[in-house]
């Protein structure tokens, strides 16, 4: 293994049990839960209380006014001005076309031809439209529709309470984050650099897994440049089929990254650990599927992943699957090539072991070993039970052929021989066609690739909420501080540039997915501005909270006589202290 489980922490998201006992993230019978509005602090609306908007001003000042930024990348930004444009009647047939183009692009082929003309026959003239097909005329109008609202439209809407009302979710969005709007469960696992731990968000009621990287194992394994790697790939990505990073902070002793929590396991333990090695091939299409579909979004931004194993792709309690562990991607500058060898061996692309530069190859040479395994119960270049030493795995990679059983259909088989062609430039996913080459292949015939990236393809397997997808994990100790390294003055300026808080898009889902955008999203009477977003009424001041020191002090001083308040003071000072301890 070369540089691969550093930051990766294997266990990632995954539950650790250490009895046969169905728990998986907590005690007792229940999984954690994501979604509903449990968990809730009960001060969680002062938790996310609104500034006045006249506290927003700088925020005002300083924003990006990007139309498809803001009004259709950021989900509460698209609720607002789908909310704006609901409120004016010359705008309201615009948020009618956008719901229908958004069922369109989710129809199956089969519908897609009538739909796609009631929208034509409803929205739009006929005139001037014959010549493009259905799919064209509605991409076009699609495009031109928003193109229109980025226009006018966009610049009401800049005027009006909902964008102020958007200003405020900014403010709060942008609020330093610390461990003590978290919830600290128990712990899922371990590596290289720190331990990963269930979080709940106070909130919101929101599962998270927390991976904590211990600050003096990062300094003594010169991990900072890998860290702040994968902390700044995650917070640009936005894919269903790659963990999100809804946080990143830190504390006095760990650097911390809040990710997407996976409670199905890896598919690791699904290929070997549920009867039979391997998976049956529906589930192996499926997963292949998503797993090309979160490489495609990874490659769209110039980055390679490096490092496609079981072990990196977990399921969700649907049974969708998401790419983890992104410590060793890399991102490509515009038409350059990146030499290093890096990864798993026995995952690891002829070009990486042979130290060449390469681009985005690597990654569908490890889609290839990851269907290959998922048919066969088995990584392709060593047999079952089989123990192969790193020069002997190198040669066979580089110099040998897989083979192919009886278990392999001859989709199957042709689809992996292509995506294992030993070199790069012959490889399947690397030549013109691209990705679209790879979705195209009859291997994939059953699939619908937009469906499936819409997220409305039911699983073929939905993991058992009483079940415990992992192998018992004894004994784990609490990862201590090493010692002998010193943090520093160096080492602070790279803690800020880590220390960024909460990521837009992730943070803005879940305050919608957790119904907290809906209760609070709260206006006045007949659509009026409420208090909050008057320009014309001063904040009411904020009185300072009371620490429990503060309070316990004042209530025995409050019952002091004045003439011998000094001795009582004094005693009540030692009463004060002692009834802390006692509450501590």
């Amino acid at each position: 293994m070369l540089l691969t489980e550093e930051l990766g922490l294997s266990a990632l998201h995954k539950c650790t049990s250490t009895d046969s006992s169905p728990c998986c993230l907590v005690d007792s019978n229940q999984r954690l839960f994501s979604g509903g509005g449990k968990g809730r602090s009960w001060k969680w609306k002062d938790m996310l209380r609104f500034p006045h908007i006249s506290q927003c001003m700088e925020l005002a000042k300083t924003l990006e006014r990007d139309y498809y930024s803001l009004c259709v990348k950021q989900p509460i930004g698209r609720q607002l001005f789908r909310l704006f444009c609901q409120s004016k009647p010359e705008l309201q047939h615009c948020n009618s076309l956008l719901d229908q183009m958004g069922e369109y692009e989710v129809k199956s082929d089969e519908e897609k031809r009538s739909f796609g003309m009631q929208i034509i026959n409803r929205f739009l003239s006929r005139q001037g439209l014959c010549v493009l097909g259905i799919h064209l005329r509605l991409l076009c109008f699609y495009s031109d529709l928003h193109e229109y609202l980025s226009g006018a439209p966009f610049l009401q809407y800049q005027q009006s309470m909902y964008f102020d009302r958007f200003l405020q979710w900014k403010m709060v969005e942008r609020q330093p984050v610390t461990k003590h709007i978290f919830r600290q469960y128990r712990l899922l696992g371990k590596g290289g650099f720190g331990e990963v731990w269930a979080f709940q968000a106070r909130a919101s009621g929101k599962m998270y897994a927390c991976k904590k990287l211990e600050k003096t194992h990062v300094k003594k394994g010169k991990g900072e440049a890998m860290a702040l790697n994968e902390k700044q790939i995650l917070e640009t990505l936005n894919s269903r089929f790659v963990v999100s990073l809804a946080y990143a902070y830190e504390t006095k002793q760990s650097l911390c990254l809040v990710l997407t929590i996976m409670n199905g396991g890896d598919l690791r333990f699904h290929i070997y650990n549920m009867g039979t090695s391997g998976l049956e091939q529906d589930r192996v299409q499926f997963y292949a599927a998503e797993v090309c579909c979160g490489l495609h979004h990874l490659h769209q931004m110039n980055i390679v992943y490096r490092d496609l194993k079981p072990e990196n792709i977990l399921l969700d309690d649907n049974g969708h699957i998401r790419i983890s562990d992104l410590g060793l991607a890399v991102t490509l500058s515009e038409g350059n090539l990146v030499r290093g060898r890096v990864g798993t061996l026995g995952y690891m692309a002829p070009e990486v072991i042979g130290n060449d530069y390469y681009g985005l190859s690597p990654d569908w040479w490890g889609l290839g070993c990851l269907v290959y395994e998922m048919t066969a119960g088995r990584s392709p270049f060593k047999r079952k039970g089989e123990r192969v030493i790193g020069k002997e795995m190198e040669r066979r990679i580089q110099e040998e052929e897989e083979e192919y059983g009886k278990i392999f259909s001859n989709e199957t088989k042709d689809f992996c021989r292509l995506l294992l062609t030993k070199d790069p430039r012959d490889r399947l996913g690397c030549q013109g066609s691209g990705v679209y080459g790879i979705k195209s292949h009859p291997f994939f015939r059953t699939i619908n690739f937009r469906r499936l990236e819409a997220g409305v393809i039911e699983p073929p397997f939905k993991p058992d909420p009483r079940a415990v997808y992992c192998q018992d994990v004894q004994d784990i100790d609490e990862f201590s501080t090493v010692k002998g390294v010193i943090l520093g003055r160096a080492d602070n300026d790279f803690y800020i540039k880590f220390n960024t808080g909460s990521v837009a898009i992730p943070w803005q889902t879940e305050m919608i997915e957790m119904g907290c955008f809906k209760e609070l999203n709260v206006f006045g009477p007949q659509g009026s501005r409420p208090p909050d977003l008057d320009w014309t009424q001063t904040p009411a001041p904020v009185s300072p909270k009371r620490s429990l020191l503060d309070r316990l002090f004042r209530r025995h001083v409050g019952h002091t006589p004045v003439g011998s308040r000094r001795h009582k003071s004094d005693s009540s000072t030692m009463d004060s202290a002692s009834l802390l301890s006692t509450t501590i």
